[in-house]
């Protein structure tokens, strides 16, 4: 049996006592960005804006060395609210987080959830799009001049797909739409799906007259010609695609949604400090910025006791038009 010399064991009781290796430069170590074991959850289903945000942001995050290992997973139902009430439930998880909008915003109060977003930790808003107007490609409609003729003559008939609950973006667009179009809103047939994956499938199945979703979520179908793009509904024209903005097209609409993060209440302020600190260097990065105009996302960063305004002025103003349109 060898013997250890004095200086042998005088090293092995100095490893012991500086613990284990520091993380490497390039993991998050230099910011401080790296959480072990962080999982953010999708709302909705695969294929939707939270989902694609929620990708987007972990895997630039990591590309960008900020983190590593971050898992994201969906917990669909409800508009959201399934998700929100697990998020609410995960209280002082500071490795949890959750990708929302005024998605979920709207689907907590329409469904009259006993979670709402005051009952999470507001971390950071994101981005912000237009939402976009679509047909299938063998649609009859051609122009955002012939939906509104045909919807305005049938609004029961012509139905309007959206990936979220009403008082979601997908439900407020349209709404304004038909306002704006003359259109009693109460008349206006509106099915929701949960997220626009699988309102993308009713698209193209021709079961609903159109739909109305984020710019981000459809651009591969708009591109290849699955699906044809007849609006914008923000004040501009989204980058690189040929149709007009409903304002363009005469209708008073303006109209965008955005989209951040949200975290279970109860976390330490330390941990809710990584959490938005991991989103202010990830929104510095070459990646996110690549990704944001990839997906036509437009810039809407915005953190901490602000976001947390920003939530409580947004659900103020879902009760408002639920309140208008009797819902």
């Amino acid at each position: 049996m060898r013997l250890r010399t004095p200086l042998a064991l005088l090293g092995a009781a100095l490893l012991v006592l500086a613990g284990p290796p520091l993380l490497t430069q390039g993991s998050g170590a230099g910011t401080g960005t790296h959480i072990p074991g962080l999982r953010v959850m999708v709302p909705n289903t695969p294929g939707g804006g939270y989902d694609i945000t929620a990708r987007t942001l972990v895997k630039d995050a990591e590309d960008a060395e900020l983190t590593r290992n971050a898992e994201v997973f969906n917990l669909p139902g409800a508009g959201g609210t399934v998700g929100l009430s697990r998020l609410v439930s995960e209280r002082g998880n500071g490795k949890l987080a959750m990708s929302m909008g005024l998605g979920v915003v709207g689907a907590a109060r329409s469904n009259h959830s006993p979670s709402t977003l005051a009952d999470t930790t507001p971390i950071a808003r994101l981005t912000e799009e237009p939402n976009v107007v679509v047909v299938a490609k063998n649609s009859p409609y051609k122009t955002i001049d012939q939906l509104i003729d045909a919807w305005r003559k049938n609004p029961g008939k012509v139905s309007v797909g959206g990936g979220s609950a009403p008082g979601g973006p997908d439900h407020l667009a349209p709404m304004q739409m038909a306002q704006a179009a003359k259109i009693p809103p109460k008349d206006v047939n509106y099915v929701p799906f949960d997220g626009g994956g699988e309102l993308l499938t009713s698209i193209l199945g021709d079961k609903i007259g159109f739909g109305v979703s984020g710019v981000g979520e459809y651009l591969d179908q708009i591109e290849s010609g699955e699906l044809r793009l007849l609006a914008v509904t923000g004040p501009e024209r989204a980058e690189g695609l040929d149709a007009p903005t409903l304002q363009e097209a005469g209708y008073d609409v303006d109209f965008t949604n955005w989209r951040g993060v949200v975290a279970p209440p109860g976390l330490s302020e330390t941990e809710r400090a990584k959490l938005v600190a991991l989103l202010e260097e990830l929104h510095d990065t070459p990646e996110w910025r690549d990704s944001m105009k990839r997906n036509g996302w437009d810039d809407a960063f915005l953190t901490g006791e602000a976001f947390g305004d920003f939530l409580a002025a947004e659900d103020q103003r879902v009760v408002d038009v639920l309140k208008e349109l009797g819902l």
